[in-house]
């Protein structure tokens, strides 16, 4: 089993930043893309940004220029940097995983909450 932890959301103004990380753990041995997604009430989800397991990244239009996601393959973990936030951007964020040991397999978050509000 694989289990993926995400920090760093919380309530902030908008215009500022914050950074949310994902560690992954368990039976994985190998992961191929990372990546971020939300969920804002009444939507549904979509998809954020992701990366590769050689960095390529894929970013949602409403976010090119302000986030910036990163890797430690080392480490298993990911980054997802947030600049310039937005109301819009208010949301329940999830990491995202594709790997394993033996099989590989699609893994999500428990989510962590980003507000972004005056």
């Amino acid at each position: 089993q694989v289990q993926l932890v995400e920090s760093g959301g919380g309530l902030v103004l908008p215009g500022g930043s914050l950074r949310l990380s994902c560690a992954a753990s368990g039976s994985i041995s190998r992961i191929n893309a990372m990546g971020w997604y939300r969920q804002a009430p009444g939507k549904q989800r979509e998809l954020v940004a992701r990366i590769s397991s050689v960095g390529t990244t894929v970013y949602a239009d409403s976010v090119k220029g302000r986030f910036t996601i990163s890797r430690d393959n080392a480490k298993n973990t990911m980054s997802l940097q947030m600049n310039s936030l937005k109301p819009e951007d208010t949301a329940v964020y999830y990491c995202y995983v594709n790997g394993g040991r033996f099989v590989l397999a699609d893994y999500w978050g428990q989510g962590t909450q980003v507000t972004v509000s005056s």
